[in-house]
């Protein structure tokens, strides 16, 4: 299982760890809408999924804004979802306020569904870990990082020449 902390302090990951090679695990989020979003729902497209504590916090902002500024040149085949356990009127909110349009942002807060799937559920704080997941289009993960301080940044540019190697 993965190692991180937060704000330091060692924490708890649930869940099953993600491997590259590995067939992505399926999950059920919500979408802004209150619509349920799984896996299938973007099956033939490349995925990349930007795992966060809380759209509300300067990191996690800073990097769903990165990732949407990045969506725009990788075409119509890439699906950017940013998930975190922010409410998905929250979500709405935030994305309005911040002119997020070229990122899905989708809510793991009513069953941890992704943070379960993925390893990523902080147990002592029931937030999600701060994590990147590269999806092909035939389900196969390409590129994981979970974060080791989930207060600092994932590496942009690894995550996006991932999602470049398979368009």
């Amino acid at each position: 299982m993965a190692q991180i902390t937060f704000k330091k302090g060692p924490v708890t990951l649930i869940g099953n760890e993600v491997k590259v090679g590995d067939q992505a695990p399926d999950f059920t989020v919500l979408a802004n809408d209150l619509s349920p979003v799984s896996l299938k729902d973007s099956e033939g497209k490349i995925r990349l999924f930007s795992v966060v504590p809380s759209l509300d916090t300067g990191v996690c902002d800073a990097q769903t804004r990165r990732f949407n500024e990045e969506a725009t040149n990788l075409g119509d085949d890439v699906v950017i979802y940013t998930v975190s356990v922010d409410l998905p009127f929250a979500q709405k909110r935030w994305c309005g306020a911040a002119g997020i349009d070229a990122v899905q942002t989708v809510s793991d807060h009513r069953d941890l569904s992704f943070g379960e799937a993925y390893g990523v559920y902080i147990k002592e704080l029931r937030l999600l870990a701060r994590a990147v997941f590269v999806v092909d289009a035939t389900g196969k993960v390409t590129y994981v990082e979970y974060v080791p301080e989930a207060t600092d940044h994932p590496n942009y540019e690894a995550a996006i020449a991932a999602v470049k190697a398979l368009a």
